[in-house]
């Protein structure tokens, strides 16, 4: 009867996985993979990615069975236990145990009760202490009752300097000094001595008549910082040109050009012609990585104009999954010039009409610019794809000779895995934060987006060379390569993977002097 109960508890389990339940097989549309999140990915007896040790498998039903506890599950005998349990407690010391934790809460209660009022004694002296603390900013942090009533010329300048820096530049101006006016008003944390000597490198380069660009690439390597990322990357993409007194116009000529684009051509897009490719763009949008952005229904229609307008101006490839991913970064870092929070707070449907639409533009241009040096992945069948994947198997087999075995000995093809590395620029590999990271190093280099990419994607390859040589199974490989556990990743792993993807071109004598921290 034991084991006849046994067997009743473990097959009516409804949550357990039994021979021919479903499971996600995660691909190009899912995330990077976060062993804490995506638990059930991982075969009963198998490691998770980042785990050396291998659990013991069970070879027949009774050890499997042996090894499950049922503590946990609701079921039929539960009231039997609790009568067997009833049964054989004394009343008496039920009672006392009650009385006891009744005592111990009372008790609890008063000491929680002096603590609070100890609190209200304390609040007065501690808010008059913070009323005469002065910060970097040279501002006293008001106490919490002037905080509510104070109205003061102070803090209506800081108000409509904020505004100033968040509208639209009708007047001609240096996009750089937004970037300052936005710096001085911004709550970010004090920048280290590092930082804050990298940025004034940047401003000196910056607010000269005339960018040298090959010195912005050479600082740009190593990354840009957040405050002057925006006006960077438009230089560094060739949306906006080297001399200051050409931006201002070229600005408002793009931006006026591209709505002249959705004016002429956005209504077409329910047209026998057009509408496969607008219901493609409007399906994919919500499948996009990025959960800050793809549920805001003003993000959601700005990205559909873009990518609709970008297909229809490009017939020779049209629109192909993965280039909506390619908007996001630019999008990010343009709303970023704008506001001094973090993004993920923001709520983008704030800004003005006018900011909006500059942001748009912007990064309809930039993407433009990156497709125009990688538009053959795109075409049909994708054949820069197809030539890169095949790069990459000949690069590994030469860098990591004994990685490069291993894949083939288990018949993984690089192309199940590293088309999307090519297709998406690993951005559905790595956290935004370091696709942007990634960006201003590719943004730097010359043709980074393509030619760099191949050996950004080695390192990375061989970044998990360890993870991969264990692995003996050929399910479990692919799931390996597909979902590469880096969602904790931050800008630090980039630099490593970056450092290396350089050290490796330059051993193959192919790496100009970009290289610079």
């Amino acid at each position: 009867m034991a084991n006849d109960g046994g067997r009743k508890q473990f097959w009516k389990r409804s949550s357990s996985k039994v021979p021919g339940s479903i499971q996600h097989v995660y691909g190009a549309q899912h995330p990077p993979f976060d062993p804490l999140l995506h638990g059930t990915l991982i075969k009963p007896g198998s490691k998770p990615p980042t785990t050396p040790v291998k659990l013991k498998k069970v070879s027949t039903f009774q050890e499997f069975e042996s090894n499950t506890s049922d503590a946990w599950d609701l079921g039929d005998d539960d009231d039997e236990l609790l009568a067997m349990a009833a049964e054989n407690l004394n009343t008496d010391v039920v009672m006392e145990t009650a009385n006891k934790v009744i005592q111990n809460h009372s008790k609890l209660q008063e000491q929680h009760k002096l603590q609070e009022e100890q609190l209200q004694e304390d609040k007065p002296a501690q808010f008059s202490e913070l009323s005469s603390v002065s910060y970097g900013d040279n501002r006293l942090v008001k106490s919490l009752s002037e905080s509510h009533t104070s109205c003061s010329a102070e803090s209506v300048s800081e108000n409509s300097s904020m505004q100033r820096s968040q509208s639209l530049p009708h007047a001609p101006m240096d996009p750089l000094e937004g970037e300052m006016a936005d710096l001085s008003n911004s709550t970010t944390p004090a920048l280290t001595e590092r930082e804050a000597s990298r940025l004034d490198k940047f401003k000196q380069l910056l607010a000269g008549p005339n960018t040298n660009l090959d010195e912005l690439r050479k600082l740009s390597w190593s990354g840009i910082p957040k405050q002057v990322r925006a006006i960077t990357w438009k230089l560094l993409s060739g949306y906006l040109p080297a001399n200051v007194d050409r931006r201002e116009g070229t600005l408002q000529r793009k931006r006026k050009e591209y709505f002249a684009f959705i004016e002429q051509y956005y209504d077409s897009r329910n047209e026998e012609g057009h509408q496969d490719t607008y219901r493609q763009i409007h399906i994919d949008i919500p499948r996009m990585n990025h959960e800050i952005l793809r549920l805001q229904p003003k993000v959601t229609e700005i990205f559909e104009r873009i990518l609709f307008i970008w297909a229809i101006r490009h017939p020779a490839s049209g629109y192909v999954q993965g280039i909506n991913d390619l908007v996001t970064p630019f999008f990010v870092v343009f709303v970023c010039e704008y506001i001094a929070e973090e993004v993920e707070n923001f709520d983008v449907s704030s800004l003005p009409e006018e900011v909006l639409q500059n942001i748009e533009a912007d990064s309809y241009w930039c993407m433009s610019k990156l497709l125009d040096g990688i538009q053959d992945n795109y075409t049909f069948a994708q054949p820069g794809i197809q030539k890169k994947v095949k790069m990459l198997e000949e690069l590994v087999s030469r860098i990591d000779e004994q990685v490069h075995r291993h894949l083939d000995q288990h018949e993984v093809k690089y192309l199940q895995f590293a088309f999307r590395w090519m297709n998406n620029l690993l951005m559905r590999e790595v956290p935004l934060r370091c696709t942007i990271r990634l960006w201003d190093t590719y943004q730097s280099e010359p043709e980074g987006f393509s030619h760099f990419h191949l050996y950004v994607c080695a390192a990375f390859l061989v970044r998990w060379r360890k993870e991969i040589l264990e692995e003996r199974d050929f399910q479990e490989l692919l799931i390996l390569l597909q979902n590469l556990p880096t969602m904790h990743w931050d800008n630090e792993d980039i630099s490593v993977l970056l450092a290396e993807a350089y050290r490796l071109k330059f051993a193959f004598a192919d790496a100009p002097n970009h290289y610079k921290k």
